[in-house]
Parts: C-alpha cells; structure tokens; sequence
C-alpha cells in the first residue's frame, strides 16, 4: 500500500456505501459495497493469509480507492450492481463467475404471480429484475419486504390458509387479483429505486385512514412504514438515489468532453424498435447522475406505422419535448440519440420545432462513434478542436462536413451491433468511463424499447386470434390470457380447466375454434 493510500484510508466513514478500487492506470479494478466502509474497505489491507490467489492479486494492484457514502444500507446493492454493469471491472468478473448473479421475476401476467430467483432469465412475458452480484443479500431483503409487500413464493393451491396467511407473509384469503398485483408492483417499484415515493404514499394512507377512524388499516400500515425503516437498517440493498455527483469520473470526463457548463444531471437515450414498420415504439431513458433511474423511464407508440426510424425518432423527441411532457418530466441536461447522423440531424428538427435548447448528440452504431454536429448539437467544440489538433492515445476527433465524428476506443472492436462492451485493442484510453456509460445507456435504451415493441407484438397476435371467436369479448379474452398465458396456454388447457375459468357454454365455443388453427 502506497503512502497517499494509507493516508486516505485513515478517512473512511463508518456509514455505509460503495467503494470503487483502481489500478494505477486509473481503471476501475474492483466495485464493492459496505454496511460499515471503515471496516470493509480496510479488511483488503490487513493480513492476506485468508485471501485466495485471484484477491491477493487485486489487493496487489490496488493502488488508490474511492468510495461513496449511501443513506443507508438499503441503497448499496442496487448502487453497487448499476456500477458493476457500466465499469465492468476487471476483478469484478473474476471473482465472481456467471452463476452469482441473481436476477428476482415476478410473473405479472399470471392470475397470481409469485415471486422467485432465477440466473437464466428466460426469454417469456414475466419481469426480470437485476442482474444483483450478491444472491443472499436480495434474497433476505425480499424476506423483509415479504412483511410490507405480501407474496406468494410458488403458485397458490388454494385449501387451508397456510402459515405465512397467518404471519403475514402471503396475501389475505379474501384478497382479489387486481389488488394483488397492485402491490405486486409496489414491490417492483421500490426494488427498481422508487423507495421515497412508495413511503410517502403508505405514509399518505397512514393519515386517511386514521382520518376516517379505520384505526385497524392505520396501525397496519404504520407497521409496514416500521418494516422499511428496519429494512434500511439491517439490509445490504440498495438504491441509486445518493451518488455523489462530484466523484463519478464517467460524467467529470463527458463535461469535459463536450463542454458543457456542468456535469449532466440528467441525461435522457432514445432508441426506435419495430419490425419492418410495425408495431413502431420507442423508448426513453434516464440515467440520474450517472446510474439508470427506471422510475423515470418512459414509452412511445408512434402515432404512425411506418419503416423510417428517421420520421420515427423526429416524433419521439417531438412529442417528448411537449409543454405538458416538460412541466411532467423536467428537462434533461443531455440527450443521446441511438443512431448517427440521420437519426441525430432528426432528433436536432424536433427540438428546433419545439424552440428547446438541450445538447444532444448521436451514437452510431456501427463503430460506436459520438456524433456532435458543429452548430446544432448546442454544444461548445472547444475541447473537441483541440482534440483535433491536438489527438492523444485512443482518442480520435474527425470533423466533416457539419459534424463532428468522436472515437473514444480507437484500437478496439466491437462485438456486434448491441455489444455490451468492445473487446480486443487498447484499453488505457483516458475516456475509457465515458465509453462504458454511453454503452450502458444505449443497451438500456435498446432494451427496453425492444421489450415493448414484443410486448405489443404479442399482444397483436393474441388478439387475432382470440377476437375471431364468436361469443368471446374483450373481458372474456383479458380472463383467458391472465388465467393461462398466452393463446397456447389457452389451447392446451384442459376442458376442465377452460369450464372452471369461463364457464362451459364459453369453454366450449374457444375448444372449437382453437382446435381448427
């Protein structure tokens, strides 16, 4: 250990957070998270005799540690898992093979979904959450949340109420679907970030109910606001809700990059998914200081179907750039576009039609490239003409006719059209974070654009073939796809099963029609 270290390690905190180890390149090496950091990070110090042989080699190329301090412990694990997946750090992978990471699903298609773990996600209709690089820990935060949310952990069987009935686990006997799976996507929401939000609204229901004398729903919602304060005490979860802005090198370095006044807040990518111009959607984005922010995420179905991603992204951002959408949303500090120059010069139309002021840039997708414009991007090129003139190691800034081309990772090659990372070549180029942020938010971007236009996709199929049955309408149909899945779950279901759900004059009506496809 270096002196400047031993001297800085003298100043962690005894709060909880993420610290972040780094080569002397720089490079992250190394993302980790800490109930208490003093103690934590200073363990790697002490005597390596415990150690195996792929640590001792990380602690051997330590050579300076940041950390950021979180709230509480509740907000480290979903912290540490949003850096793990932009930085990819080295050490990060090493010591942790494929099957440590733990994603939660939750089928909210199902009647009655329950909550399980998984490491393959599979590619069906239920929501995925994580990937989380410590399976105990969301394991056993989910155990306390199970006191706030009630959950099935396996499908119901119905009969007898069951222990957790009575503890409080499971859902009340007289529950219905619809007010399940409202609390159903509590849970989602606060595991994806929304913890402030869903506290005040149980603290919202807390004093209605105490207000309207139904002193028996207030006491227990007062318990569950006991549960998640004891929750933020006792679990390694986490959030992103706390990053200090000032200590992430990704955003310093972008600020630097395009000049912009200040570190970028709040930075919005959009992506066009469709299938040769149907079912066209899109997404948007947020990344809050620097870690994606999914409450914030939003979808666009395009008003029109049509195969022109450049028309497609125009109305995006036009639309996105509302009054009403403003005043709902606020205004972002960057915008990413995924695409190069016809995509960037489309989304830099709209905002001139809507008179709005925001940088934007492009990222094409065959190279990775950044792509400014030199007037239209409202972004000073001063550093990019210096970079011009001035070119360092991995780095490559090529102006042409109206735009600038930015190549951060000159040496290396890229994997496919959606890569998660390059591979290959250089690896010490100084904008290295950049590159793995922009990357992280296109693939998010991409993601989950394409997750809608197959949800829509899907739900175009089901309805083709369901509303031709005569006899059959739309409340029947939504009862047939909660209670089964899909058409083909509807199809292979037995009578006895179709009877119970629709009764058997219906029953009988979807048999005979499916059976002739």
């Amino acid at each position: 250990m270096n002196a400047a270290l031993e001297k800085k390690l003298k100043t962690l905190p005894r709060s909880p957070g993420v610290y972040f180890h780094r080569s002397k390149s720089g490079e992250i090496i190394y993302v980790g998270k800490a109930a208490v950091l003093k103690n934590r990070v200073r363990q790697y110090f002490q005597s390596s005799k415990d150690f195996d042989v792929k640590t001792r080699a990380l602690v051997d190329e330590i050579h300076d540690t940041e950390w950021l301090e979180t709230e509480s412990e509740i907000d480290a694990l979903f912290l540490e898992s949003e850096m793990v997946k932009r930085y990819m750090p080295r050490y990060n992978i090493l010591l942790r093979d494929d099957k440590s990471q733990t994603f939660v699903r939750i089928d909210m298609k199902s009647e009655w979904p329950y909550v399980s773990f998984t490491r393959n996600p599979a590619d069906d209709t239920a929501t995925y959450i994580g990937p989380f690089y410590n399976g105990f820990a969301v394991k056993k935060a989910l155990r306390y949340l199970r006191k706030v949310f009630p959950y099935y952990t396996k499908a119901p069987a119905g009969g007898r109420p069951d222990l957790d009935i009575h503890l409080g686990l499971s859902p009340r006997p007289d529950i219905t679907s619809t007010e399940y799976k409202i609390s159903l996507k509590k849970l989602i929401k606060y595991i994806e970030g929304g913890r402030i939000t869903i506290t005040k609204e149980i603290e919202k229901d807390m004093k209605r109910a105490a207000k309207a004398q139904e002193f028996e729903t207030a006491a227990q919602l007062r318990n569950k606001l006991g549960y998640l304060k004891e929750l933020q005490r006792r679990i390694m979860f986490g959030d992103k809700e706390f990053l200090d802005i000032s200590k992430d090198k990704a955003l310093g370095s972008i600020t630097e990059l395009l000049s912009l006044s200040q570190p970028p807040k709040r930075i919005e990518a959009f992506d066009i998914s469709h299938m040769s111009g149907t079912d066209v959607v899109a997404s948007m984005v947020v990344f809050t200081n620097g870690v994606s922010n999914r409450s914030e995420y939003r979808k666009f179905k395009m008003t029109k179907q049509r195969n022109d991603d450049y028309e497609n992204i125009y109305e995006t951002i036009f639309r996105r750039f509302s009054e009403k959408n403003i005043q709902a949303w606020g205004m972002p500090d960057l915008l990413i576009v995924d695409g190069g120059k016809g995509q960037l010069s489309s989304a830099l139309d709209a905002l001139e039609a809507r008179e709005v002021t925001v940088p934007c840039i492009g990222v094409a997708k065959r190279e990775e490239e950044i792509i400014v414009h030199q007037t239209r991007s409202h972004i000073a090129d001063t550093y990019l003409k210096h970079l011009v003139v001035n070119p360092i190691r991995g780095v490559s800034v090529i102006p042409s006719r109206y735009y600038y081309e930015v190549n951060l990772h000159v040496g290396q090659l890229n994997a496919g059209t959606h890569s998660k990372n390059l591979r290959g070549g250089v690896t010490d180029s100084p904008y290295e974070d950049v590159t793995k942020l922009i990357q992280r938010m296109r693939d998010e971007a991409h993601r989950f654009a394409v997750s809608y236009h197959t949800t829509l996709k899907r739900t175009r199929q089901t309805k083709s073939k369901l509303e031709d049955i005569p006899g059959i309408g739309p409340i029947t149909r939504k009862k047939l796809i909660q209670t089964f899945g899909s058409v083909r779950g509807v199809a292979a279901a037995s009578d006895k099963d179709l009877i119970q759900a629709i009764g058997a004059d219906k029953a009988q009506k979807v048999k005979a029609h499916l059976s002739t496809l």
